[in-house]
């Protein structure tokens, strides 16, 4: 993931264009003809051996021939061609090349492929390569069209980036007769060098870009992916459409768990969007009208929605596709109930204001507005012979101007309802044509803010606080791995969840029927038998398990019984004997699952739903990636269906979904701690009102990869980095990395400053901070960005922050510290904290700017060796230490 030299791809002054052609079906003359035509204001240079003249453009016979350096060159000849083309423009000073040219995966003569030394013949030069197989690209403001594509792409605020040549095209022949224009359109072709991850980075900060769209079948980098789509995330609407949902099983192979079978890889990259920000969606016509949504609408603040149709039919319609898109209708409070009965034919939710409405629509979004129980109002209309669409539009344009409500409309119908539409297009308004077309752009809204929302969530300190017993969980673990054992028996792995402050039922194991009689017998009735084989994953498939167990002579009975059944049924599999457990009298529990399964791309991740003997058939489920902390467990809750089976009704308490999110968190712990565990089962986990129970358990195991905590597509907090401290006035304080729950304390911190260290730390004054500035300051991804903050007790004393650019080359730090804690040393023990750390990432130099008048921290920097340089705003100064 890197910055460098990407600027060259959209802001080149100067094109060649190699292997141009006068061959009207040739590539080479597409590319010279979109460039021309683009009316791109700099050099176009054809690149040809034979040719005098392309496109009536003086050619030039190679790269070393070119009058000027290009810093962008487009490749359109055959793969062998391209590493020396590449080589030879990198010696030239080249910045970027788009390569065309397909076909790179096959050998070299020099050994391996010729995408290697394409990328080979790059590297020393620093050049940037779009491609191979790479339609190209286009910043249509700039007039730069260094593409092969039939049709030229509008100019607009939406960045488009797509792995896929065709769909490229398919999407600029669609976008062009409705109007829909583009800031830059990337098409990433093999993605040998540049990828999703670099543009994400680059088109975050592109102030002409407003939103993002994403066309995604794969990517490599996980990591980079998701720091980049974050960091973009926060700043502008990322949008995706993710191809390749994949097949469909209808059941487990008989060795695979519950977990890995659920944690499909479409179900994991739909996490880590989400975890990343990203909206996903799931066709070019969402795609495209959700960015229109966002665009055009207000921001929602909840999921409540008001609906207010001429007509019970159009009302109904947009209800029933809110019920299938798993949205909320508003209640209407009683008085807004009233109010609604003088302007609307039928009031409720939906209201039916019938025909000739008039200056009714306004009356009735001003009631609807005024209930604080409605979060969104869909305004709908069908054609009626008493009615003017253009009228009624608008009457609900005035309205809307003067209400504070997010207002979407759907004019139903062909040529009468258009000019509404068009109406509501000139005012800046979403519009939609159908009533599943409006409702689905208001959940898209829904998800977006959820999206948006998790990334600014204040957790509570629960899941960082509690103390696992990680060195009785690794004894498990060892001592399995030493026996050459993959998977773990039910009382290991339920001693791990216990030592991570689990409850469970403990599972004793009997060899033979006689003595799981006496196991029954010494831990009480009732009790439940099951059988105990390494090769049975899943007991019910076998008849091997029996529960609600009386008496002695019943639990020799089912344990013969099931044996015989595991001879018949299975008699290629392991028999270890049984395990024998105190039935758990639960009346009001619900069954729930919950497990860790291994992507091939994003590593460990966690899986939650209904649990149970038919999860398979249910299949209702939610998968997250680990780190997970209380708020994004309860959001994986959220996503399940079971969730609302969670809550109270009729007689029957709710759960306790506190300890459900406290389970997610602890399962996340153990993937933290302990790399070796691949795979796990909890089913069924027992959840009601007085928390939750671990019935059943399964735990799969590996010795764990080198690479440690690099499994993990997101980095968890880096407890490593935690170390004490005194100050000068001898008081101990915990220097650590800054975490999500710190808000208040790092809230407090800026507020026991005095006006001038705020001025200095904020280089003016800064007033009051909002929660989502505070969010960002606290929520970080220890990847690229890092804080420390000094903690005595629970207040925080200071902190300093560093950015390190995607290159790794340059580190820009800031530093504050408690107005009155100065004098105590705590400047150089930030500063010396963050050099270190960054030093250690490898970062080539760190620095920062300092107002000229904070002379204090500029000695500091002078004697941390910091060289101090003046700008020519003569109020700041640039400082500078080079750390390798």
């Amino acid at each position: 993931m890197s910055l460098h030299n990407l600027s060259a791809l959209f802001e080149p002054a100067a094109v060649a264009v190699i292997g141009a052609s006068n061959r009207p079906d040739s590539v080479g003359h597409v590319v010279m003809r979109n460039l021309l035509e683009g009316r791109f204001p700099g050099p176009v240079m054809p690149v040809h051996p034979e040719q005098r003249a392309v496109t009536g453009v003086f050619a030039y016979p190679d790269v070393d021939s070119l009058p000027e350096t290009p810093d962008l060159a487009v490749i359109c000849t055959p793969a062998p061609t391209v590493p020396g083309i590449v080589a030879a423009l990198g010696r030239r000073g080249t910045r970027a090349a788009v390569v065309v040219s397909g076909g790179l995966g096959a050998p070299a003569s020099g050994g391996g492929t010729l995408q290697q030394a394409m990328l080979a013949a790059a590297r020393p030069h620093g050049l940037r390569i779009l491609g191979g197989t790479s339609l190209g690209l286009m910043v249509p403001r700039a007039g730069l069209n260094a593409s092969f594509s039939h049709v030229a792409a509008l100019p607009g605020r939406v960045a488009f980036v797509s792995q896929s040549g065709a769909l490229s095209s398919t999407i600029l022949d669609w976008a062009l007769p409705r109007g829909i224009g583009f800031s830059r359109f990337v098409a990433l072709g093999d993605g040998a060098d540049v990828g999703f991850d670099d543009l994400l980075d680059f088109l975050g900060n592109d102030p002409a870009t407003g939103a993002i769209l994403l066309y995604i079948e794969s990517i490599s980098q996980r990591r980079d992916f998701l720091a980049a789509a974050r960091f973009a995330a926060r700043n502008k609407p990322v949008i995706a459409v993710k191809a390749g949902v994949g097949e469909i099983v209808d059941a487990p192979p008989p060795a695979a768990t519950l977990s890995s079978f659920l944690a499909t890889p479409d179900a994991v990259f739909e996490a880590a969007l989400r975890r990343a920000g990203i909206l996903r969606v799931h066709s070019l016509d969402e795609l495209f009208g959700t960015v229109e949504t966002l665009a055009r609408a207000r921001p929602v603040h909840g999921d409540r929605l008001a609906v207010l149709a001429t007509g019970g039919g159009t009302g109904m319609m947009a209800t029933d596709e809110l019920a299938r898109a798993g949205g909320r209708l508003a209640t209407l409070a009683p008085e807004t109930l009233q109010r609604l009965k003088t302007v609307v034919r039928t009031p409720g939710n939906p209201a039916d204001i019938g025909p000739g409405a008039g200056e009714r629509y306004g009356q009735a979004l001003k009631i609807l507005d005024a209930d604080k129980g409605v979060d969104a109002i869909l305004v709908m209309h069908a054609p009626y012979t008493l009615t003017s669409s253009a009228e009624a539009a608008r009457q609900v344009i005035a309205a809307t101007r003067e209400i504070g409500a997010s207002v979407l409309t759907c004019w139903v119908g062909g040529h009468e309802a258009s000019v509404g539409r068009r109406l509501f297009a000139e005012a800046g308004m979403a519009t939609y044509d159908t009533p599943r077309a409006a409702v689905r752009a208001f959940m898209h809204m829904v998800e977006h803010r959820r999206t948006q929302e998790m990334l600014m969530e204040t957790p509570p300190s629960l899941a960082t606080d509690f103390h696992p017993d990680v060195a009785t969980a690794r004894r498990v673990v060892d001592a399995a791995l030493a026996e050459g054992r993959a998977l773990l028996t039910e009382p290991e792995t339920k001693t791990i969840l216990a030592a991570y402050g689990m409850n469970v039922v403990a599972a004793r194991i009997a060899a033979t029927a006689d003595e799981a009689a006496a196991v029954a017998d010494d831990i009480g009735y009732p009790v439940a038998v099951t059988i105990h084989s390494p090769d049975i994953l899943r007991k019910w498939d076998v008849g091997g398990v029996a529960l609600t167990l009386e008496n002695a002579d019943a639990v020799r009975a089912a344990a013969h019984a099931m044996a015989n059944r595991l001879r018949s049924r299975r008699p290629e599999a392991r028999f270890d004997g049984f395990l024998v457990q105190r039935m758990v009298p639960r009346l009001h529990a619900r069954q729930l699952v919950m497990g860790i399964a291994t992507d091939p791309l994003f590593g460990p991740v966690i899986l939650f739903g209904e649990g149970g003997r038919a999860v398979e058939v249910v299949r209702d489920h939610a998968v997250g990636l680990p780190p997970l902390n209380i708020p994004l467990a309860r959001e994986v809750v959220s996503r399940t269906r079971i969730s609302r089976l969670l809550e109270a009704s009729q007689d029957r308490p709710a759960a306790d979904v506190q300890a459900v999110c406290m389970a997610l968190a602890q399962v996340s712990q153990i993937v933290i701690d302990l790399p070796e565990v691949v795979e796990l089962d909890i089913n069924p986990l027992f959840a009601d009102d007085k928390g939750t129970t671990v019935v059943d358990a399964r735990m799969k195991i590996a010795r764990a990869p080198a690479i440690g905590q690099a499994r993990l597509a997101i980095r968890p907090y880096p407890k490593e980095l935690e170390e004490w401290g005194e100050l000068r006035d001898g008081r101990r304080v915990l220097l650590r990395p800054i975490r999500p729950e710190d808000e208040a304390a790092y809230r407090a911190l800026k507020d026991r400053m005095s006006p001038e260290d705020v001025k200095n730390r904020f280089f003016g004054g800064a007033g009051p901070v909002t929660h989502a500035q505070m969010a960002r300051y606290t929520q970080i991804d220890y990847e690229r960005e890092m804080a420390f903050i000094v903690m005595d007790g629970k207040e925080a004393l200071g902190s300093v922050r560093t950015i390190t650019d995607p290159d790794n080359r340059h580190a820009e730090f800031a530093i504050s510290v408690r107005s009155d804690m100065k004098g105590q040393g705590l400047g150089r023990t930030l500063m010396d904290k963050v050099i270190r750390y960054t030093r250690s990432r490898g970062t080539d130099e760190i620095g920062g700017q300092i107002l000229a008048s904070n002379r204090a921290m500029i000695g500091l920097a002078k004697r941390l060796g910091f060289a101090v340089k003046a700008l020519p705003d003569a109020e700041v100064v640039e400082v500078s230490l080079p750390l390798r």
